[in-house]
């Protein structure tokens, strides 16, 4: 007996993480891999982690910490939340913020909340492969978004839209140090992308993962804040931002939230209730005392590891990599990206690879939405220590160049 032919249509449009099955890697302890976008946990702030549950589950609050929560979350972390927000421009208070179970929850919230079968999302050429994951269960269309220039015209996005038999629902990116490319889009191109937004009477996702990682270079205010000031607030901006503390503190506690306005706060709080009631009391309990003790020290550490380990790849890079091979300089966040020449195939270059140096990386046709790219890879070296790059990248360069 099999029950495949009763699946709904959507579960086609659900396929395996490439990303996820290449972590399966890290088990192997002679492979060298700059495959996984995952923060160093050597690095985690696990003395404070622990206290903070020893703490909660000790005192007054244990009773709370293993109860039922409100569905919006913790209300001292949201508060906390809003605090942060409103360093970065975006005036809010709790009622703006949303807890979420990590920020993929988030994205798969927002394609719920947006997107009927048939409808468009405008995604970057690459983007984020949990977000495609995310939003292809609502069965979506996808068009082209260039916020370095070259949209397409708004009404030429609308007709592409309704060819399809749908809308034009929102724009989806990754402003700072963008997951797969590392690059960051400066103030104009954000303003760009809300001009477009406002065209098309459509939402902006602005996935926030790595915007406290900048390593060099002055911080680009958020697309929200600038949002913010056109509209005159947060709850009349169309701009919901997708923040996380997986890549800072923890990302096995699955904290992460939306600050958006409160009427789209108010529906995801529906959708929370029907899905898992609540993220779960006691991580967001002790989130809320981690980040309020160590936040900032945690972020100047990583700064401080992380900004080596990349200029050690980029150098690697530049010593061993054949003439054609090109890639991205991020002034923060985890990745690196690399183009080769036409015509190569990354896919199949992993394969040899692994083969035959024992070096993962990520092909880079996993983050486009039509599966092109074949010529690009993804570099991550948040895990890359010294000998990891003075072995891993010579190894690499020599595949390449056989």
């Amino acid at each position: 007996m099999t029950l495949l032919n009763l699946l709904a249509s959507r579960s086609s449009r659900m396929k395996a993480s490439e990303i996820r099955e290449l972590l399966k890697l890290l088990d192997q302890p002679d492979i060298i891999s700059f495959a996984g976008g995952i923060p160093d946990p050597s690095l985690f702030p696990a003395d404070a982690i622990r206290d903070a549950y020893a703490d909660v589950l000790s005192g007054a609050e244990a009773g709370a910490a293993l109860q039922y929560q409100v569905s919006e979350g913790y209300a001292p972390l949201r508060k906390w939340l809003a605090g942060q927000m409103g360093k970065l421009g975006i005036a809010c208070d709790e009622a703006n913020i949303f807890i979420t179970s990590g920020s993929q929850q988030a994205l798969d919230y927002l394609g719920k909340l947006f997107l009927s079968p048939g409808d468009t999302a405008l995604v970057t050429w690459p983007t984020y492969l949990g977000a495609l994951q995310a939003f292809n269960a609502y069965e979506p269309r996808y068009d082209r978004l260039r916020p370095e220039g070259g949209n397409m015209t708004p009404e030429a996005y609308r007709a592409a839209a309704a060819a399809n038999g749908g809308r034009v629902k929102f724009a989806y990116l990754v402003p700072d140090f963008a997951n797969p490319t590392g690059n960051t889009l400066d103030k104009k191109q954000r303003e760009a992308v809300l001009d477009l937004a406002g065209e098309l009477d459509i939402a902006v996702i602005e996935d926030a993962a790595y915007r406290a990682l900048r390593y060099d270079g002055e911080a680009v205010p958020p697309i929200l804040a600038l949002d913010c000031i056109r509209s005159g607030g947060i709850d009349k901006a169309r701009t919901l931002y997708c923040g996380s503390f997986s890549k800072i503190l923890s990302p096995g506690m699955r904290v992460g939230w939306v600050c958006a306005p409160r009427h789209v706060v108010e529906k995801l709080v529906l959708m929370k209730q029907a899905s898992d009631l609540h993220s779960p009391s006691v991580n967001q309990m002790v989130m809320h005392r981690v980040a309020e003790s160590v936040f900032d020290g945690q972020v100047d550490k990583l700064i401080g590891a992380y900004r080596e380990r990349r200029d050690g790849l980029l150098g690697a890079l530049e010593a061993h990599m054949p003439k054609g091979v090109t890639w991205s300089r991020p002034e923060g966040g985890m990745f690196v990206w690399v183009t080769l020449p036409e015509g190569a195939d990354a896919t199949e270059l992993l394969a040899r690879s692994v083969k035959e140096a024992r070096v993962a990386f990520v092909p880079g046709n996993a983050f486009y939405a039509d599966g092109t790219g074949r010529n690009t890879l993804r570099l991550s070296f948040t895990l890359a220590d010294r000998r990891a790059v003075s072995e891993g990248i010579p190894r690499l360069a020599a595949v390449l160049k056989g």
